[in-house]
């Protein structure tokens, strides 16, 4: 996710008791008592479920032609049991669930806070396969509540599910640790057009309907699922070594948006020279007029605001550096995912130090320029964010409030640091091995740290600990005039996280 710097309208923020009241009224309530639960992840501990692991979802949604009715959706998932269940708890939130079937049969369920707790008949055994049905509503309306889920844009709907808003969509185990493959199948009346993540399946009409069906080739993560439904024109070119590249955009802005569109055949062959192949089966933009703050890496289909590529005032090298940050992150975060989200700097330092790369090349935008006024501010950032890899938690009622400069320059700062610290040719061999070793899976902070040591033969226990878990910045390597101007007091440093709300 790349927070953008415009100003934007103020988005509706509810309380968290009137959420936790639509919760409660979305979800059909059984008599059975049940349990929030969660995988423990330190910034969203109520996110994800334990229990079993996830091998893919099949959504289908229907879509009504009107962005202020609840989409019909189903949604199946199979996984493995990892333990017995005599409950499974999926994540969802703002859906009336109409029915569940666990392998086919009925299955009593009841919600808790923003669990879906789901009781079959007998207990599963662990280590067994699992099959979950869930015919459910899907509500653009009351996603509009919380930070991210589906985005109402002016011709339909998109999805921004990062960091813990698929759940707002579909029933999930919505945790980037459990990655699994996809089917998505939309139906929507004529005149629309519907995309999703991956590679079209297949196309249906009957009686003014279309449904549309994608498959993806690789696992995602669902903070990274997409769907696109609206009055889209699809364009398609080639890309390195033969890559689909299919582009959705308002049919009606088609013309207007061609000359951005056509530079990514170039800015992924740039990117493939610094870190190897593209990792998936496809790429491309999604643009969308939507008034969102924000850009979004939703796998092989990136989300980008119209205004981004229509608005003058923004420079040409600055809106190509936004389109290689989303790119770059189709590497760094959707086939090297965070095992949890305070491995958020992994995904975002490393977009940004792509993005800042390519504008120093492209543009003559210094990267060391940039790296020194990053480092000015960064006892300021660590101050209201926290350290790069210990993030604080989320504000209250603002779950994308992660997403500080702390966790963008701030850890593209620890990137160059680490360049000066090992060598240029160290690093870059540490860059591609990263997302080579670590392709389809998931990864941690620890990870990376054993990776740059083996790769770089040095002891950096010492050099990790400081840069990402230090209150204060460390010196620079090389750069021993550099300095790092601490906030004056304590509202200073709260001032400066509102450099990247949205």
């Amino acid at each position: 996710m790349l927070l953008t710097p415009h100003a934007r309208s103020p988005r509706r923020q509810k309380a968290a008791a009137l959420l936790a009241s639509a919760v409660s009224v979305c979800l059909v309530a059984a008599s059975a008592p049940a349990a929030q639960l969660g995988v423990g992840d330190r910034l969203f501990p109520h996110l994800g479920n334990p229990g079993y692991d996830v091998a893919s979802y099949d959504l289908s949604f229907t879509y009504p032609g009107s962005n202020s009715k609840p989409l019909q959706a189903v949604t199946t998932i199979d996984a493995w049991t990892t333990a017995e269940l005599q409950r499974i708890n999926l994540d969802f939130a703002h859906g009336k669930v109409k029915s569940v079937e666990v392998d086919g049969e009925p299955a009593r369920f009841a919600g808790a806070g923003e669990d879906l707790v789901v009781t079959p008949e007998e207990p599963l055994p662990g280590g067994s396969w699992m099959r979950i049905t869930v015919k459910h509503t899907s509500d653009p309306v009351a996603a509009e509540d919380r930070d991210g889920g589906w985005v109402r844009t002016t011709d339909g709907l998109a999805m921004a599910n990062q960091a813990d808003a698929a759940h707002l969509v579909f029933p999930c185990n919505d945790h980037p640790s459990d990655k699994a493959m996809f089917t998505i199948r939309v139906t929507a009346p004529d005149g629309y057009t519907a995309v999703a993540n991956g590679l079209p399946a297949g196309v249906s009409r009957v009686a003014g309907e279309t449904t549309w069906t994608y498959r993806t080739q690789h696992p995602m993560a669902t903070e990274l699922a997409q769907v696109s439904i609206g009055r889209s024109s699809v364009l398609h070119r080639e890309g390195p070594n033969g890559l689909p590249i299919r582009d959705v955009v308002p049919t009606k802005h088609r013309k207007a948006l061609e000359p951005w569109l056509e530079k990514t055949p170039e800015q992924i062959r740039w990117m493939e020279d610094k870190l190897g192949r593209y990792p998936f089966e496809t790429y491309g933009l999604l643009v969308a007029d939507a008034d969102t703050g924000f850009e979004l890496e939703t796998q092989t289909l990136s989300l980008f605001e119209r205004d981004l590529f229509t608005e003058p005032a923004y420079p040409k090298w600055y809106v190509e550096s936004i389109m290689v940050h989303e790119l770059a992150h189709q590497w760094f975060g959707n086939s090297v995912s965070p095992r949890n989200w305070s491995g958020l700097w992994l995904n975002e330092g490393h977009a940004t130090w792509y993005e800042a790369l390519y504008a120093e090349e492209k543009a003559g935008r210094t990267l060391a320029a940039r790296m020194k006024a990053a480092y000015g501010a960064s006892d300021r950032w660590r101050a209201a964010g926290g350290p790069p890899a210990a993030p604080k938690a989320p504000d209250a009622g603002q779950k994308i409030s992660i997403f500080r400069p702390n966790v963008y320059d701030g850890a593209a700062l620890v990137l160059y640091a680490l360049r000066e610290r090992i060598g240029r040719p160290a690093f870059e061999e540490l860059e591609r091995a990263w997302v080579s070793r670590h392709e389809d899976g998931v990864a941690t902070t620890a990870d990376f740290v054993v990776l740059a040591q083996e790769i770089s033969g040095r002891d950096l226990d010492g050099f990790f600990q400081d840069w990402l878990y230090g209150k204060k910045t460390p010196p620079m390597p090389g750069h021993p005039d550099w300095k790092s101007v601490a906030p004056a007091k304590e509202g200073a440093g709260k001032a400066a996280s509102g450099e990247s709300t949205r």
